[in-house]
């Protein structure tokens, strides 16, 4: 299905709040009401992180994450994609939860340790200076927990290195079912900008069949989408990433709906159309719904 684009609506991240942008979702309520609008906006994949309703922190609570879940699997035909990045803050075995209590379709997996910063390009300071933690013994741990439950990894690639990371595992260990899926991330301090060339090289570096899409951060969203479009990948976009959907205006997204309108607009442009959730499964190489379930009994 050369001609479809799967587009992911990442709901809300670990950094974005109600300050930088309002309809960042915090209750589950938000989260399916999220969820509904971006599916009927033309999204096939929803990327969740979830929040504390009170605070809009992170977290993991068990209670929390099934509101969410259900919510989503109970009012949209979505397939569902849980966040192990949590935040910087989070504890591995708190990242951990979402595919331990959950069964999705996807879920993200980190494949290297890396500065993750926030900084200020027009003077240069240094706002946040962090560091996401991600031993590759810990890639294995989660790894071998998606491929007990039949969850598919997507391979979060901040840099060049973490594809070639992602690459030992697959020559040397199963949990990286053929044919793997990456997101290859351009703008975040600590990894790699965006251009053609550092594009080029992620698609060329992946083994062949697999599938990808382009994630660009901030003002990089929509660009990131257009190229990811033109050159055979898919498109993510959402509150986690970007707040604007109009980044020159910095007009305010109205939630991700209007992000994941602007996606289908891109992908036609490039001559493709928004992929359905169950064509995404055949292009993901997922399980029918049906086969889905039953082995998650």
């Amino acid at each position: 299905m050369a001609e479809k684009a799967v587009i992911t609506a990442a709901l809300s991240g670990s950094v974005t709040m109600k300050e930088h942008n309002p309809n960042v979702p915090y209750t589950p309520e938000e989260f399916v009401r999220e969820a509904v609008r971006a599916e009927e906006a033309g999204a096939a994949v929803v990327h969740v992180h979830f929040r504390d309703p009170d605070t809009g922190l992170p977290t993991t609570e068990p209670a929390i994450m099934s509101d969410v879940v259900q919510g989503i699997r109970e009012n949209t035909s979505l397939l569902l994609n849980l966040s192990t990045g949590v935040s910087l803050e989070s504890t591995l075995e708190e990242r951990k939860r979402p595919i331990v209590y959950h069964d999705p379709e996807l879920a993200s997996i980190n494949p290297g340790t890396m500065n993750f910063c926030t900084v200020n390009h027009r003077d240069g300071s240094i706002i946040h200076d962090k560091t996401y933690y991600n031993p590759l013994e810990a890639t294995l741990a989660f790894g071998t927990q998606m491929h007990d439950k039949g969850i598919k990894p997507e391979i979060e690639c901040f840099a060049l290195s973490h594809v070639h990371n992602a690459l030992f595992f697959y020559e040397h260990y199963d949990f990286l079912v053929p044919p793997p899926h990456f997101s290859f991330v351009f703008g975040v301090m600590g990894g790699v900008r965006f251009n053609a060339d550092i594009m080029s090289s992620y698609i060329h570096a992946i083994p062949p069949g697999s599938t990808w899409q382009g994630i660009g951060a901030g003002p990089f969203c929509f660009s990131v989408a257009m190229a990811s479009a033109i050159f055979g990948g898919h498109i993510r976009v959402g509150l986690e990433d970007n707040i604007y959907v109009d980044p020159l205006t910095k007009t305010k997204s109205k939630g991700n709906w209007d992000q994941v309108e602007r996606a289908v607009q891109i992908a036609r442009l490039a001559g493709r159309e928004p992929a359905t959730p169950e064509e995404a499964r055949q292009i993901l190489s997922l399980p029918a719904r049906a086969d889905r379930t039953a082995s998650s009994k």
